[in-house]
């Protein structure tokens, strides 16, 4: 997401109100949610943050406290793991008990465990508890480990719609979605009557550019089960397929443009596909792996980028997924667009190395970074700031900033680019490359940064204010 603002307004004022308590939920592998209202119901927590409700399973949570600063949820998410189909064994398995205590201790799976009940030979079994060790990596950010123990079950029960389905959700969620389409098929073709397999479907369809075919399996989801979150699932792939249809398609070595003929000109198409083509091989060199598909690009109207997206109207861009650029009013190639085309096609590039797992302010602050921006005259502003101790706090920011006003936006993101330009000049983009390694293999983002440059969030906003003190504030 970028940024869409050209004043620099009194930073503090926004913050002049005290934020309203919170409800703190305390996850036992250690991470946090702040939400504004938490409740139980049934095997799950149920929480709030603004309009949207998530669900996290009870087993994933230690314990819930009153009060706190309230977040909001990250761009572009969706319901969490827990929200997915809960496995249900086969009745053979009732004598061996509850079985993720078996294979789960002290936080981790226990391989011996796993391989002598692999070991007794029934297949029902082993498929069950490789299923579960599957589940526990995939809901605590191991993809890997995840993807082996999906890969173990299947070999036992091939067709297994649960399996399948929390395989083609973990492919989706780390950009593999070409090969997520083919498990959510089987999936669907397993369990023809599971809301859950044609809701998986829908997503690996969504993000494999297959919006129609997506809206489809969404609205038979809703069929089988009413539910808010496919609802908005359906209700933007419906309005992508309305504002798209007339569109065209040009390819390059690594993107899909889409376009509406009459929008821009062959010339311009073409040197936005060069751009990025550029752009891909300098972030490949900056961040390493590049993402595995191919990645979707969409040129809009001003007022088509706002008709889908319905972002604020201080947006400049979005990447949701998919590159979304307005260039209403352009035929070439402007200084602006470039960094507009690199910062969004940055956050791809971001979310592939972190496992989609970045806090906002970092997947931001990284990808101003590498546009390139600099803070410029904010850096006093921001500085005044830190100085006064008004600023956003870091974990304020681990929540989507579209849901903030204009000038708060803008405040975000000056701190957020504060924050990695603090990190890139002390540490180097090295460490930033760690940070975001270790939150794609499950740990929090404090975590991430305590073993990297040896700061939890209070310790960095500190040294954030002493940087732009001592660059800034003189």
């Amino acid at each position: 997401m970028r940024l869409c603002v050209t004043i620099f307004a009194v930073l503090w004022m926004m913050l002049a109100s005290a934020p309203a308590s919170a409800d703190t939920i305390h996850l036992k592998n250690g991470r946090t949610i702040l939400a504004d209202h938490v409740r139980e119901n049934g095997s799950h927590c149920e929480y709030d943050i603004g309009e949207d409700t998530y669900a996290i399973p009870k087993s994933s949570v230690e314990r819930i406290e009153a009060g706190g600063m309230p977040v909001v949820a990250p761009v572009g998410s969706n319901k969490g793991s827990g929200d997915l189909p809960v496995f249900m064994p086969l009745d053979t398995l009732a004598n061996e008990g509850d079985l993720s205590q078996v294979i789960v201790k002290d936080g981790k799976i226990d391989s011996d465990a796993l391989s002598r009940l692999e070991g007794k030979g029934n297949a029902d079994l082993s498929a069950t508890v490789d299923f579960i060790a599957g589940k526990f990596e995939f809901m605590h950010g191991n993809p890997d480990q995840a993807r082996r123990y999906f890969d173990t079950a299947l070999r036992f029960q091939p067709e297994n719609a649960t399996v399948l389905t929390y395989y083609a959700a973990l492919l989706v969620r780390t950009g593999n979605s070409s090969q997520a389409l083919s498990y959510a098929q089987r999936a669907a073709r397993a369990a023809p009557e599971s809301p859950d397999a044609y809701a998986v479907l829908g997503y690996a369809q969504q993000a494999s550019d297959r919006t129609s075919e997506a809206v489809s399996s969404f609205k038979r989801s809703l069929e089988l089960r009413p539910d808010a979150a496919i609802q908005k699932f359906l209700d933007k792939a419906e309005r992508e397929q309305n504002v798209e249809t007339d569109f065209s398609q040009r390819e390059s070595s690594h993107f899909v443009l889409h376009y509406e003929g009459k929008q821009s000109s062959e010339t311009f198409r073409g040197q936005v596909l060069a751009a990025l083509e550029a752009d891909y091989d300098d972030l490949s060199r900056t961040l390493g792996t590049p993402p595995r598909d191919n990645i979707l690009v969409t040129l809009y109207t001003e007022q088509a980028f706002f008709d889908v997206t319905r972002a604020p109207s201080w947006t400049g861009a979005l990447n949701d997924g998919k590159l979304r650029i307005p260039v209403s009013g352009l035929s070439a190639m402007t200084t602006e667009l470039a960094r507009v085309l690199k910062h969004e096609l940055a956050h791809s590039f971001i979310n592939h190395l972190s496992s989609n797992r970045c806090p906002p302010w970092l997947n931001e602050g990284i990808a101003q970074l590498l546009e390139p921006r600099s803070l410029g005259s904010d850096g006093r502003q921001l500085s005044l700031l830190f100085n006064a101790q008004q600023e956003i706090p870091l974990n304020m920011l681990e929540g989507s900033f579209l849901r903030f006003s204009g000038t708060k936006a803008y405040v975000a993101y000056a701190e957020s680019l504060a924050a990695v330009s603090y990190i890139n000049d002390s540490y180097g983009m090295g460490d930033l490359q760690q940070i975001l390694q270790r939150l794609g293999e499950g740990s929090s983002t404090e975590a991430a940064l305590r073993a990297t440059i040896h700061s939890d969030y209070g310790q960095l906003e500190s040294e954030v204010g002493k940087y732009l003190a001592d660059k800034y504030g003189k």
